[in-house]
């Protein structure tokens, strides 16, 4: 059985910093797409930063949090970060680690850990 369990969220003041990690079990983790996803209250999730596999390790971001967030992965610990830096109010959410594959498909949540910055 394929988990994925982050932590790592909490409360932040403004202009802080928070590092989420998700680690994961179940399956071949260095195959896997991994991403982070937000979800705020009374708005849809939407996607927040992915790294892919092999050496390249691609990484892209939403325009949001461009220059301020950082994902990473260690495939030897089957773990993904997220390193999030000058926190704003409207970073607050859910946040929910994914793993993806597309061939054969497969896709994996996590149960999310909440993130809070107050203003």
């Amino acid at each position: 059985q394929v988990q994925l369990v982050e932590s790592g969220g909490g409360l932040v003041q403004a202009g802080g910093s928070l590092r989420l990690s998700c680690t994961v079990s179940g399956t071949i983790f260095s195959i896997m797409t991994m991403g982070w996803y937000r979800q705020a209250p009374g708005k849809q999730r939407e996607w927040v930063a992915s790294v892919t596999t092999g050496s390249g390790n691609m990484k892209n971001y939403a325009d949001s949090v461009k220059g301020r967030f950082t994902i990473s992965r260690v495939n030897a610990n089957n773990t993904v970060y997220l390193q999030m830096n000058s926190l704003k109010p409207e970073d607050t959410g859910v946040y929910n680690c994914n793993a993806h594959r597309t061939w054969p498909l497969e896709d994996y949540w996590g149960q999310g850990t909440q993130v809070t910055v107050s203003s």
